[in-house]
């Protein structure tokens, strides 16, 4: 799959970079990204690294994965805000995930990158369906998804396996025609 990246307002989604490694690093380590992101703990530069190479820039090469680096590109153009990713089933849908840089929360940059990537998976990868999913509990994320024009379907019992244990995730999920159109 061809790598692309995506402008939307004052955002533009980029995929990851080796440079990238560094700065996933820290942001790895900040305390609600471990509560919530199914990461190793304590978290390594090992870690950051494994993520952007074989998890970032081969799920490209693969066609498995669309992951990107959330950028600013008004004033500050560059500066890193976060992750957005597009897990691929090869049958027509996507399970986005997401985590922002602690500096960009609370701003509406998750919203809009969320929305920016269903529309590029929507009308370039022509998906049908993009799903969303987080550990029951985790509010900001379904904040963001409710948001950015997902429909909160469900509570799964018990569905995601988070530092080993079994716990309940909230699903929601958004079709084409459900796009917000800003």
């Amino acid at each position: 799959m061809e790598r692309e990246t995506i402008s939307a307002g004052g955002i533009r989604l980029r995929p990851f970079e080796e440079s990238d490694i560094a700065w996933v690093d820290a942001v790895s380590r900040d305390p609600l990204v471990q509560k919530y992101v199914q990461i190793p703990v304590p978290y390594r530069r090992s870690d950051a690294e494994f993520f952007v190479r074989e998890m970032c820039v081969a799920g490209w090469d693969s066609g498995s994965r669309a992951e990107f680096v959330v950028e600013s590109a008004g004033d500050g153009a560059g500066r890193r805000l976060g992750r957005m990713g597009l897990g691929l089933d090869g049958a027509g849908a996507g399970q986005i995930g997401y985590w922002m840089d602690p500096a960009a929360r609370g701003s509406g940059v998750a919203t809009a990158a969320a929305r920016a990537l269903c529309g590029w998976a929507f009308g370039t990868l022509g998906l049908g369906l993009v799903e969303w999913r987080a550990e029951v509990g985790n509010v900001a994320s379904r904040r963001v998804a409710e948001k950015a024009g997902f429909t909160v379907e469900a509570v799964l019992r018990q569905r995601l396996v988070h530092r080993g244990a079994r716990v309940d995730a909230w699903v929601g999920s958004m079709l084409p025609s459900e796009l917000p159109r800003d």
